[in-house]
């Protein structure tokens, strides 16, 4: 029997998650909560600027997204402890809002019914943050509430991992070049973060430079580097496609050679190496967390000791995306 997944949030990634899950032999989303209109969600999920259109049928029938043969019952409860989860069985809720992102905020959907719940963002409380293919194997089935970080933690994070596990990592410091997001604006206007921290810009009109939490809380998924890493971001005029520009020294001193054969040897479905010399378009669609620039990968040597610069690509939508499903068919195989 499918497993059954609600998804509160029919934003970027909550569509991207439903079109993923649409011909899924093991789940099935029947049930998507959203303030606004089935209508309006259904064409939203049948057009997209960056990812294309939506070759199954879709349509709209009492109530219900119709859409590949299955049946998704469309909600507007804007209180998640009133969400019928209990009703429809829910197994799992993706929570994609971007709101319920507090541990106690986020128990509304256990109180509501569910039997656990994935924030599609960094969480706040006390749950396991996980980046699928570093620290799945710490899960064991009972927790109710858990982080699938963010975008950029979901590249940094493997990265990391196959370094430090390989060379060692004495400390580092991250920049992430990333695509603006629906949380900036397209003309200059008062944000609810304050100017200060420039999202207030026009955001496909400039490069806005802005803080992440990614090399932080990487501490969170790879205890081991924890307080080694800092970060910043800058936001930039493209749509989706982003990259992570790590600086780091080793424990180990490494080669260009070596670092970029490391990751041949380590490569899979949530980390790979390319030698393309590719731009941030060519990202997009992709179902990795990473991709590596070869091309990128510099090592500079002084008396002090040496530096290491390692780029990687993201999809910070979609390849986000399949990470967080990757992380919530293992949990619920468990």
């Amino acid at each position: 029997m499918k497993k059954k997944i609600a998804i509160n949030g029919f934003g970027r990634i909550g569509r991207i998650a439903y079109k993923e899950l649409l011909h899924d032999e093991s789940l099935e989303v029947v049930a998507i909560n959203d303030l606004s209109t089935p209508e309006e969600l259904a064409y939203l999920l049948k057009y997209d600027t960056i990812h294309g259109r939506l070759e199954d049928k879709i349509e709209v029938k009492d109530g219900e997204i119709i859409c590949g043969g299955n049946h998704t019952k469309v909600l507007s409860i804007k209180d998640a402890n009133e969400l019928p989860w209990k009703e429809l069985g829910i197994d799992l809720v993706l929570e994609c809002t971007g709101v319920y992102t507090k541990l106690e905020s986020a128990m509304s959907h256990i109180n509501a019914g569910a039997k656990h719940v994935l924030i599609s963002a960094p969480g706040k409380g006390e749950m396991k943050t996980i980046v699928y293919g570093v620290n799945e194997d710490t899960l064991d089935g009972a927790e109710q509430v858990l982080s699938a970080a963010s975008c950029t933690t979901n590249c940094l994070a493997p990265v990391l991992k196959v370094i430090n596990d390989t060379f060692g990592i004495e400390s580092g410091f991250m920049t992430t070049v990333h695509a603006y997001t629906n949380d900036q604006v397209n003309l200059d206007v008062q944000h609810k973060k304050g100017y200060q921290t420039r999202r207030g810009r026009a955001c496909a009109l400039n490069i806005i430079p802005t803080s992440t939490g990614a090399a932080t809380a990487i501490g969170k998924v790879i205890p081991e580097l924890n307080g080694k890493l800092s970060g910043s971001a800058l936001r930039v005029p493209v749509g989706d496609g982003s990259l992570i520009d790590l600086t780091l020294r080793l424990k180990k001193e490494a080669s260009v050679e070596e670092i970029n054969e490391t990751f041949h040897k380590h490569k899979n479905e949530v980390i790979d190496i390319t030698e393309d010399p590719i731009v941030s378009s060519d990202i997009q669609g992709t179902h990795l967390g990473a991709l590596v620039d070869a091309n990128l990968t510099e090592v500079l040597t002084t008396d002090d000791g040496s530096l290491t610069k390692i780029v990687a690509w993201y999809d910070n939508e979609y390849g986000y995306t399949v990470q967080m499903i990757r992380t919530m068919k293992y949990f619920l195989s468990l």
